[in-house]
This record gives C-alpha cells, sequence and structure tokens, in this order.
C-alpha cells in the first residue's frame, strides 16, 4: 500500500531533533511519498537537504506562502522566479490568500498569488493553495485566471459543499487531512458527496494532528488516521483508498 502526504513542512524546526526517524517512521506505514511546500527563501537549504537525504521519496515545490508576503515582496519572489528557472518543481506552492492574523498586505498577497499562478501555467505546473478566512479573495482570482493551464489542489480544505465544488470547478482536487477526524470539522459530513477522484491526502505536519494526537506535534505518519476516516466516510477499503488519492497524486504532480 501506496500512501501519498501531499503537503508536510518536513523541514521544520519542530522536527530537528527526530526527523529521520519521523521520516522512516512514515516510510514504514507504507507513506512513501512526501510533497513538500515552500514557504519563502529561509526554508529552500533545508528542503534541498531533505531532498538529498530521501531522493526516492521527497518531492519539492517552490512558491511564496502568503503569510510571508511582506515588504520585502518583489525580492522574495524573485528568488521563487530564479529558482523555478534554475531546477525542476513539481509544483507552484504554497500560494494564496491568509487573512487570518493580518489584512495589511491582502494587495501585496493577491498580486504575488496571480504572478506565481502565471509562472506555475509557463511551466505546466500544478498550483497548491493556502487558503485562510478568504474564500471569496480566492476565487476571485481564480476566476479571473482559470483556463485549461490552471490545476492543482485546494490544500487543508476547510471549506463547506458549495465551496468544494466550486473549487474543483477550477480544477483543484481537495486536499484532506487532519481536520475530517476533528468532531467539530465539519467537512466528514459532506464529503461522501464529492468524487474520490477528486480528493488527495496531507498531513500539514508539523501543524493539525488529526484526532487522537490533535493539539500534538502532527508528523507524516498520522496520515494513516486520515485514510481510516476517509475508508468509513466512502464505505470502501483502506487500500482503495490509498491507492486513488496516490493515483491521484500522481495525476497532479506528474510523478
Amino acid at each position: 500500500m501506496i500512501i501519498t502526504d501531499t503537503h508536510t513542512h518536513l523541514y521544520s524546526e519542530q522536527f530537528d531533533e527526530d526527523r529521520n526517524e519521523m521520516i522512516q517512521r512514515a516510510i514504514d506505514l507504507g507513506v512513501s511519498r512526501f510533497f513538500i511546500p515552500a514557504i519563502d527563501s529561509n526554508y529552500l537549504d533545508a528542503m534541498l537537504d531533505l531532498e538529498k537525504a530521501f531522493p526516492e521519496n521527497i518531492f519539492l515545490m517552490m512558491g511564496l506562502h502568503p503569510t510571508h508576503v511582506k515588504e520585502n515582496v518583489e525580492e522574495e519572489l524573485a528568488f521563487v522566479k530564479k529558482w523555478l528557472d534554475t531546477r525542476n518543481f513539481y509544483a507552484v506552492g504554497e500560494i494564496g490568500i491568509d487573512l487570518y492574523w493580518d489584512k495589511t498586505f491582502l494587495k501585496q498577497q493577491q498580486k504575488a498569488f496571480k504572478t506565481q499562478i502565471q509562472w506555475a501555467k509557463e511551466k505546466n505546473l500544478p498550483i497548491i493553495i493556502h487558503c485562510r478566512d478568504a474564500f471569496d479573495e480566492i476565487f476571485e482570482v481564480l476566476e479571473e485566471v482559470k483556463d485549461d493551464k490552471l490545476f492543482g489542489i485546494f490544500h487543508c480544505f476547510s471549506g463547506n459543499l458549495e465551496q468544494a465544488k466550486k473549487a474543483i470547478s477550477y480544477n483543484m482536487k481537495l486536499g484532506i487531512g487532519g481536520v475530517v477526524t476533528f468532531k467539530n470539522g465539519k467537512i466528514d459530513q459532506f464529503l461522501n458527496e464529492i468524487d474520490i477522484k477528486n480528493i488527495v491526502l496531507e498531513t500539514d505536519a508539523p501543524y493539525l494532528a488529526p484526532t487522537p494526537f490533535r493539539g500534538k506535534r502532527n508528523e507524516s505518519s498520522y496520515i494513516t488516521k486520515v485514510v481510516t476516516k476517509l475508508a468509513e466516510i466512502y464505505n470502501v477499503s483502506e487500500k482503495e483508498i490509498a491507492e486513488i488519492t496516490t493515483q491521484n497524486s500522481k495525476d497532479i504532480f506528474g510523478i
């Protein structure tokens, strides 16, 4: 059984004490494909180190995270562009709009989002969308840029059924992680109305650990709890969930 974690921050400082063991724990459970989103220029060296250590398992993305869009946004975007032109990445991400912490840089976030979508299209790459308190703003941009080159993943999807259908209409798959196991997570109540071909699995480790680890450090091996929950929701075997969602991830990332 091959399970794919389509979104995991394995370079996080929270893993500094036991990174290799933590990754090995996941691999031992069949989680053998890890897609690593970028945040900003400060994390690239750690990402490249990961790829070197686990070349068969680690697949890197490149992009500027919306909460890291600040005064130096032009400099950070130039860094993203330089690296996209330098080597192979599997997606542009994570990119998007986040209004949860701060609305100061909304204009810059919107511009950075659009710019990076354009680069993804030029490279025929998927985009990985980060959306927090910003569904309307994200959909506004997607409506503006939609065409047959736009595709990707709506990471950590936490919206309602209508928003899920809207995201899928823009050629996005829904990234489903720990939230689906939460008592008040809500998405478990309508997910069975979404065709499983539109779903990929993720952890967003070290954040958003699934029940029974909620509130603790998340890690990629815990994705098995998400597999179990989805098997219940879709009334199929865990093996089938793993197979279908891994195939979906291959359709997106091309590997």
